[in-house]
This record gives C-alpha cells, structure tokens and sequence, in this order.
C-alpha cells in the first residue's frame, strides 16, 4: 500500500509535525514501506498458532504476601525533621476550601 504526499502531510498536521518537503517524501517511502510489511504480516495464516503474550516464555513467580521485619515508630521516625506522635510532619500544601 502505497501512501500518497496528502496523506503524509494529513498524519503529520495530526500528530502536530513540521516536516520539509525532503521529509515528506521520505516519510512517504518509508511508512509505504512499513504497511507493505503489515499487509505481507497480514496475509498469513496464523490460524494454527497459538496467542501469547510474549514472544518467549515468561517464569515470573509470586512471592507470599506476609509480613517480614518491621521498624518501630520510633526507629523509623528517628532521623524524621518533623514528627507529631508516631506520624511523620510535614508541610501543609492544600488550603481547605471555603
């Protein structure tokens, strides 16, 4: 499939691109060239090919969802420039509304 000039300057007015004349005709030849690949892609039959979601196998094991050791308040908040109890203080940064 072959794009015409319009319809490359027509995508790149979309997506809000200054091309030159010299990158028009470029970007003709080579987007012609990448939906010739797709139209190629798509005349294969596939049909016995079973969907995956990555092109090689993918081993990603859960861990357990327990907890492990913990920091006291006080050892966390220990370095803290600001407390109030066992919080942290910080800046106020949002006004309440009226």
């Amino acid at each position: 499939m072959a794009l015409s000039i319009d319809d490359v300057k027509e995508t790149a007015l979309m997506a809000r691109l200054a091309l030159s004349d010299d990158e028009v005709a470029t970007m003709q030849r080579e987007l012609s060239a990448i939906l010739g690949y797709v139209e190629e892609l798509a005349a294969l039959d596939v049909s016995a090919v079973e969907p995956t979601t990555h092109a090689v196998p993918l081993d990603c094991p859960l861990r357990a969802d327990t907890l492990g050791p913990q920091l006291s308040a006080d050892e966390a908040l220990a370095d803290a420039p600001r407390r109030q109890d066992d919080f942290f203080e910080v800046p106020k940064i949002i006004d309440e509304a009226p």
